[in-house]
């Protein structure tokens, strides 16, 4: 793959608006930050379990994610993860991939009007930055979010606290932005478990009240405005299915003056026994979203991202003592059951570090992606259910442009798109194009054409979810591209995300081509008359119907 990618692919990809590379130096760029990423958060992964075998850990943590159900090894049996020589990269490229990309869309969201030094904007799609800025986040341990995240919390405790004084009334601690290495720990080990998940926390701040009236008064207010959210098990997606729930989300109230969408209202799990013997309540979760349920997909694994309030009185609060060491371990090899077997039994012997069983030669000489695709196979023959869908054969879609209108639908990957737009700082080239929400999607390649030298300006692929839109691929147009064809996507290839499959989301009914930026030295007008259309080539599945696929196992 590596080779094919470096010898084949020589598209000047722009990481800044006035540096290019080719793709191919690019990509090995990318995964030479990756890997070297990866190597720390998981050097601290398995100190926190106090499992030293790295290889092991990527092992079981891989054969758990391919499973549709959740394995488990009882009576005093385990899988020898030591004859699986291969060391499951893809996992490994999966996981950190997302990882990546959730934690920099919202750190990346301040960059929007320039600043007092400099009134230029990066246009450049963030995804591109998203390697060299967790590296430098993670060698600066950085825990401050994003300025207009903590505008956010500031918005939100505003409402709540009306009326009182800070520091006389209450006390606020953070906002503090999830750190690079717990997101990858939760990531890390519950991938697979559900359909879809969502990261309730991703940045977290404590409202700590002094008085406990004053605790009630804002419990109160926020069950008369949100009465649909307090006392209710949240219904996630993976729940009611994620196109229900984008739609419900929709149409969920906000908190005034603000786009905060509260969610769920609950009692901190630390109140149980005081709920128990029938006393309210001192410490409370508010998860909310902020716009948008902010989304992200790599592969087949999907995450939502949101945020949360602590409310406790901070007598309560502070008395509060929790190993959370102690316990995040339990937590984790609870979710890695294969993992937790084969550590008890190796740790009983007290040989964690050294293999019980040897390894044939034979396997040790096969190549990683070999192997790979052995241990995919060998699990999915026990999880056929797993296979769903039929191949179609493709479907062309050619553009030849729109009036250059702003879009409507806001975008659950791209959350600086939202704000450009509302600045008519982004306009739609193409489309929408319609699609059939019953089949499912990838694309197989997708290009435009300018007749004239535009820069300063990003394109990007575009596909509906729901009420919304999420971007599928996007590339900027800078100042030294000469060539008539920009490719965002080729067969294998996407230029953003560096995946081989592009897929669009389910239930997915429609595309649509959108610019954003400031063109240098013309309008969006000359941008509109530049354009000469765009050809996108989807790859079509069905779904089969449960039966089908039981006949076919059978």
């Amino acid at each position: 793959l590596l080779l094919e990618v470096v010898n084949e692919h020589n598209d000047k990809i722009y990481t800044t608006s006035w540096d290019a590379k080719e793709f191919g130096k690019l990509f090995l760029e990318q995964l030479q930050s990756r890997n070297l990423l990866f190597g720390e958060l998981l050097t601290e992964f398995s100190k926190l379990i106090d499992f030293s075998d790295k290889k092991i850990i990527q092992r079981a943590a891989a054969v758990q994610a391919l499973c549709c159900t959740h394995l488990e090894a009882g009576d005093g049996n385990h899988i020898d993860f030591q004859n699986f020589s291969s060391t499951a990269l893809w996992y490994q490229q999966e996981i950190l991939s997302l990882v990546m990309r959730v934690y920099c869309e919202d750190q990346l969201m301040d960059d929007l009007v320039g600043s007092n030094d400099s009134y230029y904007v990066e246009y450049v799609p963030s995804a591109i930055q998203d390697a060299t800025k967790c590296k430098k986040d993670i060698e600066e341990k950085k825990i401050t979010p994003s300025a207009q995240r903590a505008q956010s919390f500031e918005k939100l405790i505003a409402f709540l606290v009306d009326g009182l004084q800070e520091g006389g009334d209450y006390d606020v601690q953070g906002p503090v932005l999830k750190p690079l290495q717990s997101l990858f720990n939760k990531m890390f080990i519950r991938r697979g478990q559900t359909a879809v998940s969502v990261i309730g926390d991703m940045t977290r701040a404590t409202l700590l009240v002094k008085n406990e009236k004053d605790l009630r008064v804002i419990v109160k207010r926020i069950e008369e405005a949100f009465p649909s959210i307090h006392g209710k098990e949240f219904q996630g997606p993976s729940e009611v299915g994620v196109d229900t729930f984008l739609h419900q989300v929709f149409k969920m109230k906000k908190v005034p003056e603000s786009d905060i969408i509260p969610y769920r209202f609950k009692a901190n799990s630390s109140q149980k026994k005081k709920m128990d013997k029938g006393e309210p309540p001192l410490y409370y979760n508010f998860n909310f979203f902020d716009g948008i349920p902010e989304y992200h997909r790599v592969g087949t694994t999907e995450m939502f991202v949101a945020f949360e309030l602590q409310i406790g009185y901070e007598a309560e609060v502070n008395g509060l003592r929790v190993d959370h060491l102690a316990y995040e371990e339990g937590r984790i090899l609870n979710a890695q059951p294969l993992l937790k077997a084969y550590k008890d039994v190796h740790e009983k012997s007290s040989e964690s570090h050294v293999s019980t069983t040897a390894v044939p030669s034979s396997l040790t000489e096969k190549s990683e992606s070999q192997d790979d695709m052995k241990l995919i196979a060998a699990v999915l023959e026990g999880n056929f259910s797993n296979c769903r869908y039929r191949a179609l054969g493709q479907m062309e879609i050619d553009g030849e442009g729109t009036a250059p209108i702003s879009p409507k639908r806001l975008c659950l990957n791209n959350k600086r798109l939202n704000i450009w737009a509302g600045q008519n700082k982004a306009v739609i080239l193409d489309g929408p194009f319609e699609l059939d929400p019953s089949r499912r999607y990838s694309v197989d390649s997708m290009g435009l054409n300018m007749a004239t030298r535009i820069c300063g300006i990003s394109v990007g692929l575009f596909a509906y979810f729901g009420p919304y839109v999420v971007q599928i691929s996007a590339l900027f147009l800078g100042k030294y591209r000469k060539e008539e064809e920009v490719s965002l996507i080729k067969p294998g290839v996407n230029f953003l995300t560096m995946e081989s499959i592009s897929m669009l989301p389910p239930q997915c009914d429609g595309v649509v081509l959108v610019a954003w930026g400031e063109p240098y030295r013309c309008a969006w007008a000359d941008v509109k008359k530049s354009y000469h259309g765009m050809k996108l080539v989807l790859n079509q599945y069905k779904e089969e119907k449960k039966n089908q696929y039981k006949e076919l196992a059978e």
